[in-house]
């Protein structure tokens, strides 16, 4: 039997359970169906949620082209660890916006989602880094390619942080 709360286990869910209409469609990732990444993706709160990622992102970004700006163009520093400490100034910039505001119902023990969140930004860096790094092989100037390598690392980011970093915890 299961509870309204999903978890048929008797254990109490953070989350409402999703009714979303049956599908014979194979799970896209473990507990996941097409049906409900579809449910998922008419739900405005979720649209919602992705603008105020995009904001703190935005904010990010600003810090992580400043900081990028100063260290490369101010100081000299080379790209590839310039990208790295403009990294942990923005991620951090990040953490606390996305844990305060963005993910705000989401909010679990801060250091498990920091850790999270720190994993997530980590593999995000070295894509952001390997963007970069091609970029400026091809003839970009260093904070043209930063700005690019950013742009297009953020879908991942934010799926990544949604479903695990932030994501529901599991009671087993």
């Amino acid at each position: 039997m299961t509870d309204r709360k999903g978890g048929g286990d008797g254990g109490v869910s953070d989350y409402p359970a999703m009714i979303v209409e049956s599908s014979s469609a194979q799970p896209v990732y473990g507990e996941y169906s097409v049906a409900r990444v579809r449910a998922g993706l008419r739900k405005r709160s979720n649209w919602e949620q992705l603008m105020r990622f995009c904001v703190v992102g935005a904010s990010g970004y600003v810090v992580n082209l400043t900081v990028f700006s100063v260290l490369v163009l101010g100081l000299g520093v080379h790209y590839l660890p310039a990208a790295a400490c403009s990294f942990l100034v923005a991620v951090t910039n990040n953490y606390t916006w996305n844990r305060l505001w963005t993910f705000r119902s989401q909010r679990g023990h801060v250091a498990y989602q920091g850790a999270r969140f720190l994993v997530v930004s980590s593999l995000a860096l070295g894509a952001n880094l390997a963007v970069l790094h091609g970029l400026v092989l091809v003839g970009l100037v260093e904070v043209v390619a930063q700005a690019i390598a950013i742009v297009l690392v953020t879908p991942v980011n934010f799926v990544g942080n949604k479903l695990w970093s932030f994501g529901p915890r599991t009671i087993r």
